[in-house]
């Protein structure tokens, strides 16, 4: 890389499959998602907290979008520095966005689903298009109005350029 100062990093384009991004292809399993331990050595899982009555309790909800969607949206939240967390699927064709338990109740956004509860790969799984950091690798939530107000500058952005509607 040149010493201009330009990004040392590479973004994710949709239809091409990176080398690291392989494993995250596979099918998720169909038990038990928040037990046992990470692929790969990767550490523990991370088990949701237990209420009360020891019914785990969400800690994110995840709200998706179409992958190009998304990227875009990730861009303007980095300008911003108000990018939380940020996952991308399996298949590669949607991104996921973490935001704080309880906002599926309230989101309504054309192109995008909020889902209640989110189950969260080890930080070392290579689906992370933002990963958890911090002492802990916790997850940090990111706001969902400021999510809202990027969604749409993005696919304002999105359609100018000649890649909408989607």
């Amino acid at each position: 890389m040149p010493a201009t100062g330009g990004p040392k990093y590479r973004r994710p384009v949709a239809g091409r499959t990176l080398p690291a991004a392989v494993p995250a292809l596979l099918p998720e399993p169909a038990d038990d998602r928040t037990a046992g331990p990470a692929p790969s050595g990767g550490g523990p899982a991370r088990r949701p907290r237990a209420g009360a009555d020891g019914v785990p309790v969400a800690t994110h909800d995840t709200v998706t979008v179409a992958l190009r969607h998304g990227l875009e949206a990730v861009d303007i939240l980095r300008l911003r520095r108000a990018c939380g967390s940020v996952l991308q699927s399996r298949g590669g064709a949607t991104v996921s966005f973490l935001v704080p338990a309880g906002s599926s109740a309230t989101w309504h956004l054309p192109g995008s689903s909020c889902t209640a509860g989110a189950h969260l790969p080890p930080a070392t799984d290579p689906r992370w298009v933002m990963p958890p950091a911090g002492a802990e690798c916790s997850p940090r939530p990111t706001d969902p109005w400021v999510l809202r107000s990027a969604l749409c500058e993005a696919a304002c952005t999105l359609t100018a350029g000649g890649l909408g509607p989607f």
